[in-house]
């Protein structure tokens, strides 16, 4: 896709998959005219009947528009990485400005990850994961389940899967924000832990540089020891560093407790002003922030064996829908 044509595509896709739900001509447009790149919607539809055509999208109905498709979100992974560098970083920001959920409220929307697994290796992966929720090692102790009538992000569940939905570490960034509290996501990564505690970071990919998000990378390389580590207390696992306004680390502390209150969690570690945290600087004024990530339970399941399709970041979902592992257990009867 290196043409001006290709280039259109792209965009397209990038923005019915950035949009919540099935969408016509006329709102991708404006998405795509937020984003920099104007097209008229006359020149969208005809961009979307290729797609249809080619299997990327699917039309839902004249009145809601069309939907990517699982084949759409594979050919977005193809397209010119120049096109797509700094796509998670700004994903991310955006997730993070939309979602709706305070902890005043304890309701609204959260950010998501998403597995796809074979509906039979359900119960198997529920017992894998139960204990990364009962170690902390998550960003909290709840999930959601969705089955084939309901939405992998942006693409249908397949006949004979679940889609298991674990909270993103990217909600932390939502809740500050809603308190007030900027944050800056710079690097996912890989953090030792020894007797429950981060030692230091051993792999880590900035946000801004890269087209995938780090932590699928490192989970499809075979790199986490999440199991390990909820068996010894020593491992290897999923995180993030982030950065905040010294001048907040009180109020994100008080955050962080009120965050429990609502079975979220995932802050592995609060630094102090101007000090480096797990050996990473910050600027002058800031002070570092390590979150667990919210794919740790399904590194786990994938260490375990069990095939598995990973997509971070998916959208936005209901805090109702999610559940205790136990819940889950008695709502989906496995």
């Amino acid at each position: 896709m290196a043409t001006r044509s290709g280039k259109a595509k792209t965009a397209i896709l990038k923005a019915l998959h950035d949009i919540d739900g099935p969408a016509g001509a006329s709102q991708i447009a404006a998405r795509l005219l937020s984003m920099g790149f104007r097209l008229q919607p006359r020149s969208i539809r005809y961009y979307l009947l290729q797609f249809d055509e080619q299997g990327l999208t699917r039309l839902i109905s004249k009145r809601r528009g069309r939907q990517i498709t699982e084949r759409g979100l594979e050919e977005l992974e193809r397209a010119n990485v120049l096109d797509r560098i700094g796509f998670i970083a700004a994903r991310v920001d955006a997730l993070g400005y939309r979602m709706t959920f305070t902890n005043r409220k304890g309701e609204g929307q959260i950010i998501a990850n998403t597995a796809l697994i074979d509906r039979t290796d359900l119960a198997s992966a529920l017992s894998v994961m139960e204990p990364v929720f009962a170690g902390s090692l998550g960003m909290g102790t709840k999930l959601a389940i969705s089955g084939p009538s309901e939405a992998l992000g942006k693409a249908a569940v397949s006949e004979g899967c679940a889609a298991i939905h674990t909270v993103c570490s990217v909600t932390v960034n939502g809740i500050m924000l809603h308190e007030g509290i900027p944050v800056v996501s710079r690097f996912g990564g890989l953090v030792e832990m020894q007797a429950g505690e981060p030692v230091r970071f051993v792999e880590m990919i900035e946000y801004r540089g890269t087209t995938v998000d780090p932590l699928e990378i490192f989970i499809r390389a075979g790199m986490t020891r999440v199991k390990e580590c909820t068996e010894k207390g020593s491992g290897i696992i999923g995180a993030s560093f982030r950065d905040i306004p010294s001048v907040a680390i009180d109020d994100v502390h008080h955050i962080q407790a009120d965050m429990k209150r609502y079975g979220l969690g995932g802050i592995l570690a609060v630094g102090i002003p101007n000090q480096p945290l797990l050996d990473i600087p910050v600027g002058e004024g800031r002070a570092g922030l390590v979150v667990a990530g919210g794919l740790n339970p399904i590194a786990a399941v994938y260490e375990a064996g069990i095939e598995t399709s990973i997509r971070s970041l998916t959208g936005l979902r209901s805090f109702q829908e999610f559940r205790t592992i136990e819940e889950v257990r008695r709502h989906v009867r496995v």
